[in-house]
């Protein structure tokens, strides 16, 4: 499995973001996917998951009114979008696979974190 995230970049506060992760190594299409992010001095921070066939998300309770989760399991790929952008979601975002194909927010239950794509929101 070999993620790429991309789709970041510079935004306003208030704009709306969509970010893609392509897989493009055999494929995850039997398990969950995750959407993480990490802020310069921060640890790494759950922002929602994608069950394997795409019926079930869970975000994180402080971003769930303006985060959304998708997948096409045919382009290996999973979209993450965020709108209402503030300062505080600036941020490395990646995406990784989890050992389930159910929804997880425990980081212990994902591997395989891709490399990711900055977000920087000036205000």
């Amino acid at each position: 499995v070999q993620l790429q995230a991309s789709g970041g970049g510079l935004v306003q506060v208030g704009d709306s973001l969509s970010l893609s992760c392509v897989d493009s190594g055999r494929g995850a299409k039997t398990w969950a996917m995750g959407w993480f992010r990490q802020a310069p001095g921060k640890e790494r921070e759950f922002v929602g998951s994608i069950s394997w066939n795409g019926d079930r998300t869970l975000y994180a309770d402080s971003l769930k009114d303006r985060v959304s989760i998708s997948r096409d399991n045919f382009k290996n790929t999973i979209y993450l979008k965020i709108t209402s952008l503030k300062p505080e979601d600036t941020a490395v975002y990646s995406c990784a696979t989890a050992r389930y194909s159910s929804v997880t927010s425990s980081l212990r239950d994902y591997g395989n974190f891709g490399q990711g794509t900055q977000v920087t929101v000036s205000s």
